[in-house]
């Protein structure tokens, strides 16, 4: 009696060590992969949403969660497969996703459900939900003021149907710019700049904005076009547009540039060529006639100036001292030790050095660069930093 129930209780634990190899066998895994990167905000973080089933599945659905923290599109095609893990054949199901940061800090990603029916035991199907665990992403700042556009790779193209400076008389100039960044979503790219003056008339088609998707992430190209023409052909010229963007393959903050380009009526410089010269005597005694009638003019024109306009004309005649504001903020954020306010103060720098037409070598900000977003560790100090900024900038940039 006693070795029948040793037998049973035999049988019995052998059969529950059977159920519980069966359920192991049978279980179900899904997991978020994300590689180890510290990315700035707006760049692109890679997600591999991969599950490993045992389960007979008959249906399926998975949707990835929206969230304000970042932005998210799919890449590709989810993919099934058969591989052996383990010893066992299992089913693998992955989806790939790309995800925008919005802003710097611990971003959260899931928790991720991927809701399935399977072939169950005891019935011919059953709801089966698997959660794949949330994962934590540590971002970075975006190392310059305004929105956050980072990329693998950024190419500006401009297109003129003429030579801009020498057109026709009543010839509409085309330009045609097209943007294309790798790595970045169509709403990341910057708007449409205004073409506009008040000698000239302007025409804009609607913008394209197109995104193509790639195993390596999206591709969008943003098209602008205009037809542009002089109101009387007296020669001008259309300022530059530029805009940062964070290379993610050097890890550095690069500039893109829409050139500038002359502009005027080929004739008009033809009939304002300058055969007509004053003699070498009379060049002094002209320029010293000019400065004193515009000193007089300007007197008599700011003192019919209301005084909102008065105000206006004072900050513009400021900005021609030439005391530089944004060098003693650069000094002030090296004194104060935060690298990433350095940063953007000597973009500052660099921007208002640019719009008064001096030279500017932006791979002096290549050190910081490396510094702040570089994956060795850095000795470079704020202070050092500015000197290396301030020191570049009283050298000519490289040809």
């Amino acid at each position: 009696m006693v070795i029948r129930r040793t037998f049973l209780a035999s049988v019995l634990l052998a059969l529950a060590l059977l159920a519980a190899l069966i359920g192991a066998a049978r279980a179900d895994g899904l997991r978020l992969v994300v590689p180890d990167v510290t990315p700035v905000a707006g760049e692109m973080v890679p997600v591999t949403v991969r599950g490993e089933y045992d389960s007979t599945i008959t249906l399926e659905k998975l949707v990835f969660p929206d969230s304000p923290a970042y932005d998210w599109i799919q890449v590709a095609r989810d993919r099934w497969w058969d591989e052996r893990i383990g010893g066992r054949m299992l089913k693998v199901f992955e989806r790939k996703i790309a995800v925008y940061p919005r802003r710097a800090g611990t971003l959260v990603i899931g928790p991720v459900v991927h809701h399935l029916t399977v072939i169950g035991r005891d019935r011919p199907r059953e709801p089966l939900d698997v959660t794949a665990e949330r994962v934590r992403v540590q971002v970075a700042p975006f190392p310059a003021e305004g929105e956050p556009l980072a990329a693998r790779a950024l190419e500006v193209t401009d297109e003129l149907s003429a030579a801009p400076g020498s057109l026709r008389d009543g010839e509409t100039l085309v330009r045609r710019v097209v943007i294309r960044a790798e790595g970045a979503l169509p709403h990341q790219l910057p708007p449409r700049p205004a073409m506009r003056a008040a000698w000239l008339i302007t025409f804009a088609a609607p913008e394209e904005r197109k995104v193509d998707l790639t195993s390596d992430g999206p591709v969008t190209t943003v098209t602008w076009l205009w037809n542009l023409r002089p109101k009387t052909g007296e020669p001008g010229v259309l300022p530059a547009f530029t805009f940062p963007w964070f290379d993610t393959g050097a890890r550095i903050l690069r500039k893109a540039e829409i050139a500038a380009i002359p502009f005027g009526y080929a004739s008009f410089r033809a009939g304002h060529g300058g055969a007509d010269r004053l003699p070498p005597g009379k060049v002094a005694v002209a320029a010293a006639a000019t400065g004193a009638g515009f000193a007089v003019g300007l007197a008599v024109a700011v003192a019919g100036l209301s005084l909102r306009r008065r105000a206006g004309l004072a900050a513009a005649l400021r900005r021609l001292v030439p005391v530089d504001p944004t060098r003693a903020a650069l000094r002030r954020a090296g004194r104060g030790g935060d690298l990433l306010a350095v940063r953007r103060a000597a973009e500052r720098h660099l921007r208002r050095r640019a719009a008064l037409g001096r030279p500017v070598d932006r791979d002096v900000l290549a050190p910081l660069d490396a510094a702040l977003y570089g994956p060795a560790v850095s000795a470079l100090t704020p202070a050092a930093a500015v000197e290396l900024v301030l020191r570049g900038t009283r050298r000519r940039p490289r040809a």
